[in-house]
């Protein structure tokens, strides 16, 4: 009897320890954080400033990259509900993707943050961290409109467009905040896009992909710019696709100088600031990952207290089941006349990496 008590006393043992373990009991300190893709820049750096600033408020992080694929970033989702966390900070690839897997999330009362990009129809959702992502076009179009002068200059200039992945609800906000910045100027007839390309679903580039944008920039400047017709501008919603376009550019045999457009982007590559600083890039919308990642901690630190996480806004952002409340940060521009302070004197960068 006394040995069969010690083996039910040793065997509950490891139950336990395995429970402790994956996080599903014990402090029940488990974050999961899920980012999309190591393939681009900022979610490399999104995801080490949350794990960093995480661990040091005391919690666990399970870390995942997803490879751009929805069916991995749905299986480790699932995987890090299973193990114990206890709120999730993710950056969806697709935002119309996660209902299913959410809905565990919510079954097991697992509190989820969209991170960057708003998780679209699902009612699991309970807050959304962000950058400001109207201001964010907002912003490039003021940029694009001051630098061509447009409400005194007589034109016409050439403008041409490009913006993310159809998938990514945030892109919709970056092109829509541009647009309606520029659209009274194409309407006036002040810019004149050539390719006629104008709606969201033809500039859209699937995945962000640096190659899609350079291929559809490719046949634009075959069709249209070829025989010496200027092209002034091109309004690029991110980095990725500015490269692309820039790409298309140099393949073409355009020089930095007189008949170089004035290109934005976002995100603040490294590549992309070494770009700007040769003179093939005009300007990056820089959103400050750190700042945004500690906003998050401090999100996540107040739903595992039991409280409310801070929001900053209740109205915007609506995901097809309800308004999800919000925090947005604000965007700010670098370009050649402000990127040392902004981007090196910050200790973001080192003055070597961008050489």
């Amino acid at each position: 009897m006394k040995r069969k008590l010690l083996s039910l006393i040793l065997v509950l043992t490891m139950v336990a320890a395995l429970f402790a373990g994956c996080g599903a009991s014990g402090s029940g300190n488990k974050v999961g954080v899920s980012m999309p893709t190591k393939t681009l820049q900022r979610w490399n750096q999104d995801g080490d400033n949350m794990k960093k600033q995480l661990e040091a408020a005391g919690y666990t992080v399970d870390l995942q990259y997803a490879d751009d694929s929805v069916e991995t970033q749905v299986s480790q989702i699932e995987n890090m509900i299973n193990s114990g966390c206890k709120v999730l900070v993710i950056a969806s690839i697709e935002g119309d993707s996660l209902g299913t897997v959410l809905e565990q999330a919510k079954e097991k009362d697992v509190k989820v943050i969209a991170y960057d990009r708003l998780i679209m129809n699902s009612d699991a959702v309970t807050y959304y961290a962000t950058f400001d992502n109207y201001m964010v076009g907002t912003k490039q179009g003021e940029y694009l409109r001051d630098a061509l002068n447009l409400d005194s200059a007589a034109g016409p200039f050439n403008i041409e467009l490009i913006t993310g992945d159809p998938g990514d609800n945030n892109a919709r906000f970056f092109f829509n905040g541009a647009m309606d910045v520029l659209n009274p100027y194409i309407k006036e007839g002040k810019l004149v896009v050539k390719s006629g390309q104008v709606d969201f679903d033809t500039v859209a580039t699937q995945g962000w992909k640096t190659e899609n944008a350079q291929n559809r920039f490719d046949a634009i400047i075959s069709a249209n710019y070829a025989d010496g017709t200027p092209l002034h501008a091109v309004m690029a919603s991110n980095d990725s696709t500015a490269m692309g376009v820039t790409n298309a550019l140099v393949a073409a045999g355009f020089t930095p100088g007189d008949n170089w457009p004035l290109i934005t982007g976002q995100d603040c590559d490294i590549a992309n600031v070494k770009n700007m600083i040769a003179g093939k890039q005009a300007m990056s919308i820089f959103k400050d990952t750190r700042t945004l990642a500690a906003k998050t901690v401090e999100m996540v630190d107040a739903i595992m207290k039991g409280g409310n996480a801070p929001v900053n806004d209740t109205k915007t952002y609506d995901n097809g089941k309800g308004i999800v409340p919000s925090y947005l940060c604000e965007p700010v521009f670098a370009d050649i006349n402000n990127y040392k302070e902004l981007l090196i004197d910050s200790n973001y960068y080192t003055e070597d990496q961008l050489k």
